[in-house]
């Protein structure tokens, strides 16, 4: 079945159902490029893997749902409609709790999503976790980046940890998840105002996905952050989100108000300022990843001083 046909069926599929088609197994072949004609029972067919399905399955905001074996040569591919208004992005709540310890957002776990947690692992790595001694988190919501740090770093019980979120409810969700680490430290507060807290400056500081917000003025954030609260021999990740959050699936490709598909040009217009940014500051700059994008910043004075 073509993607068109595809497409046209699922114009008429209620969210929820599913959609089936034939396909070649594609098992049947190791090695082989989607696109290659073989020959099956006499005809030809054209060959594509599990990846091709899968990525058109996130293109048409489906789920793909276990294939069925037809026989050796034929597969059925099965998608399920994904219902868009279960999406996190629609989830009308009070602000303050659009993140908070009840709300969908709640239920999305980052670090079970490969291309997520792959990344953000080889940040940590690139910016020699163990070394960084006083780490800050901003929009740390429950602290699913610092059970990463926790897993990883082997000085973890040496470091202290502070996490800072707007919203209270995440962060009691945080406090009790590590009420058992007294290096670790949260607080309710507004990043914007951060020299309230007098919390001195960080070997490392790490955003994921909060910089970006509507309420927030990035450019001037950004500086304000490398400015007052980075040591000059620290490191900074940044993670910028590619996705969305729909019925359960993380769906590649940041969407912006007026664009009915994925629009990536105010995303790498903050990536691309960050960047020169830290460049700018003396850091050498790493930008990686795919459903987040990490722009990773380490001090040159301090990779020669390793080196």
């Amino acid at each position: 079945m073509t993607i068109k046909k595809i497409k046209n069926k699922l114009k008429i599929t209620n969210t929820k159902e599913t959609v089936t088609f034939k396909a070649v197994n594609p098992d049947i072949r190791s090695s082989l490029y989607n696109g290659n004609s073989i020959t099956v029972n006499n005809e030809d067919v054209i060959y594509r893997g599990y990846k091709s399905w899968l990525d058109l399955a996130q293109v048409l905001n489906c789920r793909m749902l276990t294939p069925e074996k037809i026989d050796d040569n034929f597969v059925l591919i099965r998608y399920e409609k994904l219902n868009e208004d279960s999406s996190f992005h629609k989830n009308i709540v009070d602000k303050e709790e659009k993140y908070g310890e009840n709300s969908i957002f709640s239920k999305i776990h980052k670090n079970e999503e490969t291309a997520f947690i792959h990344y953000y692992m080889q940040a940590l790595e690139n910016v020699k976790i163990e070394t960084r001694i006083r780490i800050l988190n901003l929009g740390v919501n429950s602290g699913d980046e610092f059970e990463a740090i926790q897993a990883l770093s082997k000085n973890f019980e040496n470091q202290e940890l502070i996490g800072i979120d707007y919203c209270s409810s995440a962060i009691n969700a945080a406090k009790e998840k590590f009420k058992r680490s007294s290096n670790i430290s949260f607080y309710t507060h507004d990043i914007n105002k951060l020299d309230e807290l007098e919390l001195g400056k960080f070997d490392l500081i790490i955003s994921i996905g909060t910089l970006q917000s509507s309420n927030l003025e990035f450019n001037k954030l950004l500086m304000n952050i490398v400015q007052n609260q980075l040591k000059r021999s620290g490191a900074i990740i940044l993670g910028f989100p590619n996705c969305r959050w729909i019925d359960g699936e993380m769906i590649y490709g940041a969407r912006v108000k007026n664009y009915p598909f994925s629009e990536m040009g105010l995303l790498y217009k903050d990536v691309i300022f960050s960047k020169k940014y830290m460049q700018q500051k003396k850091f050498r700059v790493t930008v990686t990843g795919k459903d987040y994008i990490f722009l990773t910043a380490t001090s040159i004075s301090t990779t020669k001083q390793n080196h």
